[in-house]
């Protein structure tokens, strides 16, 4: 059982919401702030929703691989998708108040972890037209086998060798490098281009239709055929571009430390600037 679409509107959820195999995980999340997300999904969330926490939950512990947020072992996902009632085919729709810039990260991890059950709710919680709650669900542990594709993933070592387009989903004063609020060091990946994920959306926070997406990223030159890697700060913003090229038809792999891990190595290069 899947979603239609990696990406689902609100209506569509509101039609479904309740049914036994569809699980809502609210991801919300903020950069520097611990414990923010559970905060604001306690102080209401969508009726049935769970929570989950990017740096707990959908991530590995600092340390344990590349960057700020390095992807989750198969044994960490697992549980916690155990603990959310999150089975192998339960379908998850994921949702955030940030454009989807932290849902796609839970959607980007289903799908590396062997599982094309994910979606994202386009517009995020501004979109959903009901009541919030601050009931928490509880649901059942499920079964939930991770099999991971580490096709989907690069380090830094692939992205210093070249030859395939490079896109920075970060904001452009952050590409720029004029300032940099969290890593070592401001600037950019040398040859990266600029693809803030904010580009991917309209003025009310949804994606833009599969054309207008097709011909952002053609623009930038990511075409079908062509290896494409995203990466942003720390492997979670990044899943937005990664989501916005599923939709424009185009394939693309996650570098997993991004500017984090990058940043970090004194021998790599940093470029600043347009």
């Amino acid at each position: 059982m899947r979603p239609i679409d990696p990406l689902v509107s609100a209506a569509w959820l509101q039609a479904r919401r309740g049914e036994p195999g569809l699980r809502i995980v609210d991801v919300r999340w903020r950069l520097g702030q611990p414990g923010a997300g559970r905060k604001l999904y306690d102080a209401g969330h969508l009726p049935g929703a769970v929570y989950l926490d990017v740096d707990g939950d959908l991530a590995g512990p600092p340390g344990s691989g590349p960057g700020r947020h390095p992807l989750p072992t198969p044994a960490r996902f697992a549980e916690a998708m155990a603990r959310a009632g999150v089975g192998d085919s339960t379908r998850v729709v994921a949702y955030d108040d940030q454009g989807g810039a932290i849902a796609a990260r839970l959607w980007f991890l289903l799908r590396y972890f062997g599982h094309e059950t994910g979606a994202v709710l386009d517009g995020g919680l501004a979109a959903w037209p009901g009541p919030l709650t601050a009931d928490v669900p509880a649901f059942p542990r499920a079964p939930f086998t991770a099999r991971p594709h580490p096709e989907l993933v690069v380090d830094r070592q692939v992205v210093a060798r070249g030859g395939a387009l490079v896109l920075d989903a970060r904001a452009p004063e952050r590409y720029r490098g004029d300032l940099e609020p969290v890593d070592p060091k401001a600037g950019h990946i040398p040859g990266a281009l600029s693809a803030p994920f904010a580009g991917n959306l309209d003025g009310s926070g949804r994606f833009l239709p599969r054309e207008r997406l097709r011909e952002r990223f053609a623009a930038l030159g990511a075409t079908a055929g062509r290896e494409i890697i995203a990466y942003c700060g720390s492997g979670v913003t990044a899943c937005n571009d990664l989501l916005a090229l599923e939709l424009a038809g185009v394939p693309a792999k996650l570098y997993e430390g991004s500017w984090s891990d990058w940043s970090s190595d004194p021998a790599a290069p940093v470029a600043q600037g347009d």
